[in-house]
C-alpha cells in the first residue's frame, strides 16, 4: 500500500493507494466516529457497498444513501435529500460521511459534509480513475444549469482511501474520463510522465502497476498546487488546464452525452492549439496527442455538434474570468503553465479556427 500526505495551511491528511484496501477501511478511518453515513451511487452500491459495510465493525452505527449514477446527481435537490437522510438518521458533529464512488459522489458528499451542521468530517473512497484528481484538494460542489460546480465550497477530507481494485470494473468511458486528468497532470508538470502516457497501450491493457505509478504521480502533482494555493487564488488555477472549454462542452451536452474527462481532453487540445499560436515558440506534441486521442477512442469530432456562440456564453461564466475577458490556462512549455486573457470576439474566432483544423484528425 502506498501512502502520501496532503498538507495545506489548515489541514493534513493521508492518501492511501493499494489493491483491496476498501476491506481495511475500519483501520484507515482517522478517528472513532459516533455514526457513519455512506453516500454512494446506484452502480457502486451494487458493486462495493457490502464490502465496505462488512469491513466496518458491527458496533458502529452505519447507514447509506445511494443517488443515481452520473453527473445529473450533482444538483441541489439530491444535495437536500442527502441532508434529509442525515437528519433522519441522527448524524451529528461527531459523525463522518464516507464518499464511496467517483467524482460526482465525492463532490456531492463533500459538499454535504461541508454544510451539514456547518461542517463535519468526510473520507473520500474513490472508485474511478477520474477521482484521483477530484478526491484530493477539498473542492466540493454541485452544478447549476448555467454552469458546472458553481455552487460549492472548499472542505478538505480527513483521508482518501483509494482501492485500485475497484478500477477493474470501470467501462471504457470512465477510463477515457480519468486518464484525461492523468494526462493533464503530465502536461502541467512532468515531461517524462507525458511521454509515458502518450506511449500507453489501449487502456484495458494497462497494467495495475503502471496505473498505480501514474495515479501516484498525478496525486503528487495536484498536491503541490493545493499545498501552495488551497483556495484557488493563484497557481491552483493551473489545474484547470482544458477545463474552460471542457466545462462548456459538458454543459452544452446536458451532463449526459459527454463525460467530464472526454470534454477536458478536447479542451486540452484547444489549449495546446492556442499555446502554440499565442504564447510560445516551444514545440508541443500536438500530433502525438491527437493520435493518442484517436487511439483511445475519445470523441474527437464532438465540437462539430455544438454552436460556437453558445459555447462562448458558457465559457464566459468560468470562475477565472476577469474584466470581460475569458482567461485560459495555456502552456509556455510542458511543465510551465500560465493564464492568458482573451477578448470574447478573439476567442470565438479561434474556436472556429480550431474546429476547422481538427475536423479530420
Amino acid at each position: 500500500m502506498e501512502h502520501l500526505t496532503i498538507s495545506t495551511e489548515d489541514s493534513h491528511y493521508p492518501v492511501f493507494i493499494g489493491e483491496g484496501i476498501r476491506h481495511q477501511i475500519e483501520q484507515l478511518l482517522p478517528e472513532s466516529y459516533d455514526k457513519i453515513m455512506v453516500i454512494t451511487d446506484c452502480t457502486v452500491e451494487e458493486l462495493y457497498l457490502k464490502d465496505l459495510e462488512d469491513a466496518i465493525s458491527p458496533n458502529r452505527d452505519v447507514f447509506s444513501f445511494a443517488v443515481p449514477a452520473g453527473e445529473k446527481s450533482k444538483q441541489l435537490d439530491l444535495f437536500f435529500e442527502c441532508h434529509t437522510k442525515a437528519i433522519e438518521n441522527g448524524l451529528n458533529r461527531r459523525s463522518v460521511i464516507l464518499a464511496l464512488g467517483g467524482g460526482v459522489v465525492g463532490d456531492l458528499a463533500g459538499f454535504v459534509a461541508s454544510t451539514f451542521m456547518r461542517g463535519i468530517d468526510y473520507v473520500q473512497i474513490p472508485t474511478t480513475i477520474l477521482a484521483h484528481d477530484s478526491s484530493v484538494g477539498g473542492k466540493v460542489a454541485v452544478n447549476h444549469p448555467l454552469g458546472k460546480n458553481m455552487i460549492g465550497n472548499f472542505h478538505q477530507p480527513k483521508a482518501v482511501v483509494y482501492d485500485t481494485q475497484t478500477l477493474l470494473s470501470l467501462p471504457p468511458v470512465e477510463w477515457r474520463s480519468g486518464m484525461a486528468e492523468v494526462m493533464k497532470h503530465a502536461f502541467l508538470a512532468d515531461k517524462d510522465m507525458l511521454k509515458q502516457c502518450l506511449q500507453l497501450p489501449h487502456f484495458q491493457k494497462v497494467t495495475n502497476e503502471t496505473l498505480i505509478t501514474l495515479l501516484k504521480k498525478g496525486i503528487q502533482i495536484k498536491a503541490k498546487y493545493v499545498q501552495k494555493d488551497e483556495k484557488e487564488q493563484g497557481i491552483r488555477r493551473y489545474l484547470n488546464l482544458g477545463h474552460t472549454l471542457g466545462h462548456a462542452l459538458e454543459a452544452e451536452a446536458g451532463y449526459t452525452h459527454l463525460s467530464h474527462g472526454e470534454a477536458v481532453a478536447i479542451g486540452m487540445d484547444f489549449a495546446l492549439f492556442l499555446s502554440q499560436k499565442y504564447v510560445s515558440n516551444a514545440s508541443f506534441p500536438i500530433s502525438e496527442y491527437r493520435n493518442w486521442l484517436t487511439k483511445q477512442n475519445y470523441p474527437t469530432t464532438v465540437l462539430e455538434n455544438y454552436y460556437i456562440p453558445s459555447l462562448i456564453e458558457r465559457m464566459k461564466s468560468d470562475k477565472k474570468n476577469e474584466d470581460e475577458q475569458i482567461r485560459m490556462v495555456l502552456l509556455e512549455e510542458i511543465g510551465k503553465p500560465m493564464v492568458f486573457p482573451f477578448q470574447i470576439d478573439t476567442l470565438q474566432n479561434e474556436l472556429q479556427a480550431y474546429r476547422n483544423e481538427v475536423k479530420n484528425f
